[in-house]
């Protein structure tokens, strides 16, 4: 049996503390000798850069006391939380269930985060799962988007938005969530990634991140496991069609799909009473059958606004310059606490929000359209964040009102969506290459003509126009335009050269998120987590609008996976 430990919160050390300055921190703040502290665990480790002549790092550990000790004098202490994953089926019974004639495994749409943990956890309880993916396997998945961004040549089913590993395998690989988790599935995310490949740190550093080389290597080991417990992953095989019966109170009853094999063009139908939908934010075509079919999806809001480049050398020095260690030189701070990021909010005169989103530092700023004639951009970072530029969204929230959704029309956030970056398309050239424009002509309506010091990351490359709409249509609506220009300078307020004039912003970002929820139960109905008028389907993760980056889908992959598996229980 493991002994008890106790957690002690708000240890600080310098950042460039020795290692026995940790034991020394435990003894001084709970008043033991050495002998008494039997073990020292890292829970989490941050670090405050809130006043740059000060920054160091906070520690929250899990202690070992001796058999001694008497708790009662020690206050500052509570019971370290269990935080070990509780299935909520055993194998043995899940093996009875599968035995019983008729039994139709569990199917999961697509091997995003949200559909590979879903799976995994569907596994793991013994439950077999079919998992249909229409892209490919991450590492041809890996050649065509490179293939893509060196030579302009776009597989419309094996880019960065589809395919094994989902949007978030090219992206900065983040793996923390601000969304409330009280049964620690975020820690069990972490821990199947360890046992992935991914290193030991992201299970205690507080804004874990594994880049898209190590993120790779992780999903497949993910794919492995759901094989070797008796899952099967079909991969280039795209879901048309559900198969509905219609209820006799109303609503529908989930009874198969029907898919094509896009390298032989074999269609089948498959049985299937449960399903899991984590199909992403951009599977439009299955957005749109979907709503053809009748399954309740509503619209809802997202973001649209630009990529701004900076050199991450600027961000250092904003966030770390002054430090009373290495004051004058952030890239000995770098050396402990990696490259600085930072999160921005705005409120502009005309009402809307701006605010950063998805910030990657030492990234690249990448081409992520999965449609012929469009051009989509997003961020991401290998691990070690060590490419010349920071980059991040600067974007701004629109509303369904915004975009003419209404209860007829769920789906107008895809036209719109469709508008901007078929827009970007032509000012960009057509050739794939994406708009960019300089904020100091950005700030001041004109076109730009050559770069500055911040050279563009992303590939094809970047044609450089007015994004304001002085000379040519604007990249984004009016509106949007005129909050990003009164956010920049205030943004410049709060991180030194931010609105630099020759900082690069580079268009159009559009898929923040979904533009539709396919609305579902709550966790405490009968049906839970079924969509609220189709028995049996499972809507998951970003693209059912229920989760925003890797982890949170994740976790709602782990959630959705246990309802469907007590649904299966109950018969």
């Amino acid at each position: 049996m493991t002994s008890p430990t106790y957690r002690l919160t708000d240890i600080k050390l310098p950042l460039d503390h020795a290692p026995d300055d940790l034991r020394i921190a435990v003894l001084s703040a709970l008043g033991l000798q050495n002998a008494q502290v039997t073990s020292i665990h890292v829970h989490r480790r941050g670090y405050d850069a809130r006043k740059k002549s000060d920054i160091h790092f906070i520690y929250t550990l899990d202690i070992g006391l001796a058999q001694n000790v008497d708790l009662s004098k020690l206050k500052v202490l509570e019971a370290t939380p269990d935080m070990a994953y509780k299935r909520v089926i055993s194998p043995k019974n899940a093996e009875t269930l599968t035995t019983q004639a008729g039994f139709q495994r569990p199917v999961v749409i697509g091997t995003g985060p949200c559909g590979l943990f879903a799976a995994l956890t569907l596994a793991q309880m013994g439950l077999k799962p079919l998992v249909l993916e229409r892209g490919k396997a991450v590492r041809e998945r890996t050649r065509d988007t490179w293939g893509f961004w060196r030579k302009q040549v776009l597989q419309e089913e094996s880019n960065v938005q589809f395919g094994e590993g989902g949007a978030g395998t090219f992206s900065d690989g983040k793996l923390w969530s601000q969304v409330k988790d009280p049964y620690h599935l975020g820690r069990k995310v972490l821990e199947e990634m360890v046992k992935g490949g991914a290193p030991d740190e992201i299970l205690y550093v507080s804004k874990p991140h594994i880049g898209t080389f190590r993120l790779v290597k992780v999903v497949e080991y993910l794919r492995g496991e759901i094989e070797r417990l008796g899952g099967e992953i079909r991969f280039s095989t795209r879901v048309e069609d559900v198969v509905l019966d219609s209820g006799a109170a109303g609503g529908y009853t989930l009874r198969g799909l029907r898919t094509v094999n896009l390298l032989t063009g074999e269609k089948q139908e498959i049985s299937a009473s449960h399903v899991v939908l984590a199909i992403g934010h951009s599977a439009r075509d299955t957005f749109e059958m979907l709503h053809a079919r009748s399954v309740f999806v509503e619209a809802k809001p997202f973001s649209i606004g630009f990529r701004i480049e900076h050199p991450q050398g600027v961000i250092d020095r904003a966030r770390f310059g002054d430090s009373n260690f290495y004051a004058g030189h952030p890239e000995k701070i770098v050396e402990h606490v990696g490259a600085a990021d930072y999160k921005l909010v705005h409120h502009a005169k005309n009402g809307r929000s701006v605010y950063s989103f998805c910030m990657c530092p030492g990234g690249t700023v990448v081409a992520a359209t999965s449609e012929v004639g469009r051009v989509v951009t997003n961020g991401m970072s290998q691990y070690s964040r060590n490419e010349r530029n920071a980059n991040a969204g600067i974007v701004v929230e629109i509303k369904p009102a915004d975009f003419g959704a209404d209860a007829a029309n769920p789906l107008a956030g895809i036209a719109f969506q469709r508008g901007l970056e078929s827009g970007a398309y032509k000012l960009g050239g057509e050739n794939y290459f994406a708009p960019a424009q300089l904020v100091g002509d950005f700030l001041k309506g004109r076109a730009s003509t050559k770069l500055g010091d911040v050279e563009p990351s992303y590939k094809p490359g970047v044609l450089l126009t007015d994004l304001t709409g002085g000379i040519v249509p604007s990249a984004l609506p009016v509106y949007a335009i005129a909050a990003i220009q009164e956010a920049l300078p205030a943004f410049g307020k709060q991180i030194k050269g931010f609105d630099r004039a020759d900082a690069l912003l580079t268009g159009v970002e559009t898929r923040t998120s979904s533009p539709i929820r396919i609305r579902r139960h709550i966790d405490k109905h009968p049906e839970a987590y079924q969509s609220i008028n189709t028995r049996g389907l499972f809507p998951a993760g970003e693209g059912a609008g229920y989760a925003g980056g890797i982890m949170s889908a994740a976790m709602d992959g782990i959630k959705v996976a246990e309802a469907l598996a007590l649904a299966l229980a109950k018969g």
